[in-house]
């Protein structure tokens, strides 16, 4: 019996030993690391050249998304070069102190060109006007791609949504259209809002197509890193009907979902119905089935089949247009990675007048290697065959666009169901952001509650203060905090808060500005560094579709009273009555406020009204501060160039000219006006003279006849009575007084002195 307890104790034991193991096994799952989400988030629209009006409503709406889900981001729009670059190595030293299960993510929404297989990301200050300025000038994006993918991340996204027509060099000097064709890194996924070589249509809305639509497929919730951004090229290409393709290659094995979807969700389609369409062949599809598969695909030899089913089909031509671009990118992809004469010889030859035949002579000339391919040389071998003749045609074109009017294509069908469910009711017409009052805040949408079924994953870690990550599915919170605005400012991380508050830690509805950015805020709201120029462009200004329930403080930032410095050469043109609220405000502090006000300010006091008689506010002030209509009449002499002389100079007029002009001017220039502006040591010397001037007045009145006495009386007040009868000194002023005391001052001032000519008259008895 004993035996048989110490049997079963040990079969106890040894089961819970085996069970130990596999405990642990399933809590695993559980314990697993939380993953860390890391964005950063520019959108460059404030260029001088051709503003773009969404790219920050783009910038704002992605940030938002990615906040939602559990992305720690940080944004700015219309970064110049040094505060991009500054940006990007911030962003890059954040990702390495993160950690291995960090998910770092990159859009960036501009003005994006390609120069000899590079791409690059312009900043709103750069001065682009030949092909040899992009190097110095824009965001070589290789660079930053390859630290990120040298990180030891889970995976790296970068989204480039800078497709576009570019404005900076003109067709002089050729350089190819869009993006080109890049490999990416192991667990990284590169995204293009347009094709390799080809360039978006100007957005119509509060927001670009692909951001829209990006922002849908990352909350529809459930969909891995592919299917997500085949949705997004089906979504935009029905948006745009046909004019937009966007474009994606990735190498992430990780899986990665920014959404889970819950079990209960409302099914969108079946599973085995999108995998069976998935792995069907084109040929046994529909047409407007296979177009829909093509695009989906997006591979070569997926619209290669679509061409050899349907020839004949409208989509074909359309399609075609697909092929000669695709085909052409890889060409090149394929000489630029060879970098040898023969290489570009033999891109030459394929594509005499190509997108890239530029860039080809470039780098022979490089090389030193002749321009133009020689009789005999090793052709390489490409991935693709040469291009048939029709295909020529289109890649020869200085600037390739689907919705080129030449083209006349129409417009594709509707994807199927299974491919691309409906849009959601609350998220096709999107209102347009609300903008900050400081430089460099991205706007900030109207955020939509997303769906109560598509929550974040449980395993991701959410970051810090952020107020939208908490309340994803709180629509009372979202509609009374997160989607309120008050004057002037929206709510936004930091003490920068609405209307000057301190925003609590546990409320951030905004995204945080990058280190690089911050501190060159910060130095510009102390006036340490100057505003750029960018700050005053409006993208918005020539849009229609503008938000005007906004309240933002933008119209007092522009027109005749805005106190703010010259504007950038795109933005003189604008007005008041043109100009909406969507515009790059400054900063607010003392720096934003010049000298100019300053100097204004004392101009309409009370205490100095005759201060500035010319200015604006002289008539009112020179009624009640002069006295009378006399000085009205006074101003225009202090106009002069003697109101601009100290009062030592005043006195020297008269000796140069003629007696009568000044005196004239004496009573006029050294009234009280005078003395106020003009420094205090002087007038003392001219208030005696001022105070028996007035007694005078009061006297040749009544002497109406002769207006020529008041100025003789001026200069010795005592002795004017007696002379009363100047107007005829010859007869009335016996032998001294008519001649000697008029011309000879000094004797005036003694009238006692006739005897002494009576004296002196015997001797020249003959004279008398």
């Amino acid at each position: 019996m004993a035996f048989r307890l110490v049997g079963l104790f040990a079969a106890v034991a040894l089961l819970a030993v085996a069970t130990l193991p596999v405990s642990g096994q399933a809590q695993q799952p559980s314990q697993q690391p939380q993953e860390k989400r890391i964005a950063l988030v520019i959108g460059n629209g404030a260029y001088t050249k051709a503003p773009l009006a969404t790219a920050a409503n783009d910038a704002g709406l992605v940030a938002q998304t990615l906040q939602a889900a559990g992305f720690e981001v940080i944004g700015a729009r219309d970064l110049d070069g040094d505060t991009l670059r500054g940006s990007f190595r911030d962003f890059i030293q954040k990702a390495e102190a993160s950690g291995p299960d960090t998910v770092a993510m990159v859009y960036l929404s501009g003005y994006g060109l390609q120069l000899a297989g590079e791409n690059y990301f312009i900043p709103v200050d750069s001065k682009i006007e030949r092909d040899t300025d992009i190097p110095t000038e824009g965001l070589r994006l290789n660079d930053y791609m390859r630290q990120l993918a040298a990180l030891p991340l889970k995976a790296g996204v970068v989204v480039l949504d800078i497709a576009r027509q570019q404005p900076f060099i003109d067709g002089n000097a050729q350089i190819a259209s869009g993006l080109a064709l890049v490999d990416p890194e192991p667990k990284m996924l590169i995204a293009f809002n347009a094709a390799p070589g080809t360039v978006a249509p100007e957005e119509q809305g509060a927001y670009g197509a692909y951001a829209q639509a990006l922002a849908e497929m990352i909350r529809a919730g459930g969909l891995p890193l592919p299917e997500l951004f085949d949705r997004v090229r089906l979504r935009v290409n029905e948006t745009t009907k046909g004019a937009q393709v966007p474009w994606d290659a990735q190498k992430v094995d990780a899986p990665f979902v920014f959404f889970d979807r819950a079990p209960d969700a409302p099914p969108q389609a079946t599973p085995e119905q999108a995998a069976a369409a998935r792995n069907k062949p084109i040929k046994d599809m529909g047409a407007q089935d296979a177009y829909a598969a093509a695009l989906e695909r997006d591979t070569l030899q997926g619209y290669e089949d679509f061409l050899n089913a349907y020839a004949g089909d409208p989509m074909a031509k359309r399609v075609r247009v697909i092929v000669a671009a695709r085909r052409e990118a890889i060409t090149w992809r394929r000489t630029y990675r060879t970098d040898t004469p023969d290489a570009y010889w033999s891109y030459l030859r394929r594509y005499p007048h190509g997108p890239h035949a530029a860039d080809a002579r470039r780098r022979l000339s490089i090389l030193s290697a002749a321009l133009e391919p020689p009789q005999s040389f090793a052709m390489i071998d490409y991935d693709v065959p040469p291009p048939p003749p029709d295909e020529i045609v289109y890649v020869d074109r200085p600037v390739l666009m689907f919705s080129d009017p030449d083209f006349d294509f129409a417009p594709p069908p509707p994807p199927p169901v299974y491919y691309l469910p409906p849009p959601p009711e609350d998220f096709i017409d999107l209102p347009p952001p609300y903008y900050s009052d400081d430089l460099f805040i991205l706007p900030q949408p109207i955020f939509v509650p997303i769906p109560i079924f598509v929550r974040p994953p449980i395993y991701v870690r959410p970051p810090q203060h952020n107020f939208i990550f908490a309340n994803i599915h709180n629509r009372a919170v979202i509609d009374n905090q997160i989607n309120r605005r008050g004057p002037g400012s929206f709510n936004r991380p930091g003490p920068n808060g609405p209307a000057g508050q301190r925003l609590s830690p546990q409320f951030n509805a905004g995204t945080a500005l990058p280190g690089a950015v911050q501190r060159r805020a910060t130095l510009i709201q102390e006036g340490k560094a100057r505003r750029p120029a960018s700050s005053f462009i409006n993208p918005r200004a020539n849009v229609g579709n503008v938000d005007r329930r906004a309240p933002l403080p933008g119209p007092r930032k522009f027109g005749p009273a805005a106190n703010t410095p010259p504007a950038a050469p795109g933005a003189r043109t604008m007005t008041p009555a043109t100009t909406p609220n969507r515009n790059a405000l400054p900063v607010p502090g003392r720096s934003n406020v010049p000298n100019a006000p300053a100097a204004r300010g004392p101009q309409p006091n009370a205490a100095t009204p005759q201060a500035r008689p010319g200015g604006p506010g002289a008539p009112n002030a020179g009624g009640p501060g002069a006295g009378g209509p006399g000085h009205m009449g006074q101003r225009p002499d202090r106009r002069g160039p003697d109101a601009m002389r100290p009062p030592s100079a005043r006195p020297s007029p008269p000796p140069t000219g003629t007696r009568p002009v000044p005196q004239v001017q004496r009573p006029v220039a050294p009234s009280r006006p005078a003395p106020q502006v003009r420094p205090q040591a002087q007038p003392r010397m001219a208030p005696p003279p001022h105070r028996a001037a007035p007694q005078p007045r009061m006297a040749p009145p009544p002497r109406m006849a002769p207006q020529r006495p008041p100025p003789m009386v001026r200069p010795a007040a005592p002795p004017r009575p007696a002379p009363a009868a100047r107007p005829a000194p010859p007869p009335r002023a016996a032998p001294p007084r008519a001649a000697p005391p008029p011309r000879a001052a000094p004797p005036r001032p003694a009238p006692p002195r006739p005897a002494p000519p009576a004296k002196r008259c015997p001797p020249n008895v003959p004279k008398c």
